[in-house]
């Protein structure tokens, strides 16, 4: 109404001053009403967050298409130009990662046992799959010598295997090779790599709903700035693969079936590590491409969709080459009851530093216990296992 009399006004004076004048006197510009521009400004910023809501926090099943092209996504564009190979790489992971994955009326997981032999645990796992035939499939890539078994569901489960060599780009080749025979099955829709040491910690139920369940794969992926992290890298690996990329793990991985299809399509990035991670390098460095190369590619690749711990626990307290083995003497109840509930990941730098990063086992965004399996047992703890199995895989 103001703006309405105020026109009115200006109308009589430009009648008083004459047609000589009309073009000095200025009209004022309607402008919106201060409470009308406060509420475009509240309606804005309201649309603008519930779509930053829905970006960051969306539900771990649902892939919105918005966050298909949103920057950040997938693997960012290096400054400089990309190489011919890593150009064709990403178009191949871009390719696996955003296809939908087939779905299987009888999702089963496949459990990859990397071993020298004969599998000494082979009767507590078939207390384990028991009475859930049709969904699990067993994979052994055996190096050195055709495994004697002692349960039947084990028995012609063996794959083509070759030598492996320890700290070797043939600990990866075992990796890969395994999940291409078990990918043959379109039901196979987990992977789960295990070595001859390592036992179960929960029941099958418990973790079957936790593997399937899961949003991420579950591969161990750090930064150490020390001599068994960084110290390992080599310039050789430019320009596809720089220094702040390199990142440390354990080898024991859990996979869902993209991420496995990643693996073996790979051809790029395992060229690099096979040529320039080894042992006896120069400057006196020893890399274990096993303990790089996937923790490195999937932190350029698709670092949101794993979950930076494995499910496999380990003991690296002691501080040496290898991690704390179990005798028979130590296989409790309560050591194992403790390895289950634990609920925290951490990981140590090597440098003299020692800086140590915890963080919490989040499953879609919920605290859980970390691990699933546990490594490293002697032999010799079979009984004590077996005996203790029912009590503490009870959830």
């Amino acid at each position: 109404m103001r703006v309405v009399e105020l026109k009115y006004m200006m109308l009589h004076q430009v009648w008083q001053l004459g047609v000589k004048d009309m073009k000095a006197v200025p009209l004022p510009r309607p402008r919106a009403a201060p409470k009308r521009r406060a509420w475009i400004l509240a309606v804005a910023a309201f649309i603008f967050i519930a779509l930053a809501w829905a970006y960051l926090y969306s539900p771990p099943h649902y892939t919105s298409p918005v966050r298909d092209w949103l920057p950040g996504r997938l693997p960012a564009e290096p400054a400089r130009e990309l190489t011919d190979e890593e150009r064709a790489s990403r178009v191949v992971f871009r390719q696996i990662l955003t296809t939908p994955p087939v779905r299987s009326k009888n999702s089963k997981i496949a459990f990859m046992f990397l071993t020298p032999g004969t599998l000494p645990f082979e009767r507590l796992w078939e207390k384990f799959f028991e009475g859930h035939e049709g969904r699990y499939t067993i994979y052994i890539h055996a190096s050195r010598e055709k495994p004697e078994h002692v349960s039947p569901i084990f028995v012609g489960r063996e794959i083509h295997s070759e030598k492996v060599t320890w700290g070797k780009i043939s600990m990866v080749d075992a990796e890969r090779r395994l999940l291409a025979n078990a990918l043959q099955d379109i039901d196979n829709q987990h992977f789960v790599l295990l070595s001859d040491s390592c036992v179960p910690l929960h029941n099958f139920d418990y973790v079957y709903d936790y593997l399937m369940g899961a949003n991420l794969s579950f591969i161990d992926c750090f930064y150490d700035p020390g001599p068994h992290g960084n110290f390992r890298y080599s310039q050789n690996m430019l320009p596809e693969v720089t220094e702040t990329d390199f990142r440390k793990g354990s080898q024991w991985f859990s996979v869902k079936r993209q991420h496995a299809l990643m693996i073996i399509a790979d051809s790029l990035y395992y060229t690099k590590f096979k040529l320039h991670c080894r042992p006896g390098m120069e400057d006196g460095r020893n890399c274990y491409a096993d303990e790089h190369y996937l923790p490195t590619v999937f932190h350029m690749m698709d670092p949101d969709g794993i979950a930076n711990w494995s499910v496999t626990h380990v003991d690296w307290s002691e501080g040496k080459w290898h991690p704390k083995a179990y005798r028979a003497k130590d296989v409790t109840f309560d050591l194992l009851k403790n390895m289950t509930s634990i609920d925290m990941n951490h990981h140590v730098t090597s440098d003299s530093k020692k800086v140590v990063t915890e963080k919490p086992c989040l499953w879609n965004g919920a605290k859980r216990p970390c691990y699933l399996f546990a490594r490293k047992f002697y032999p010799e703890s079979i009984n004590n296992l077996l005996t203790l199995f029912a009590n503490y895989t009870l959830i």
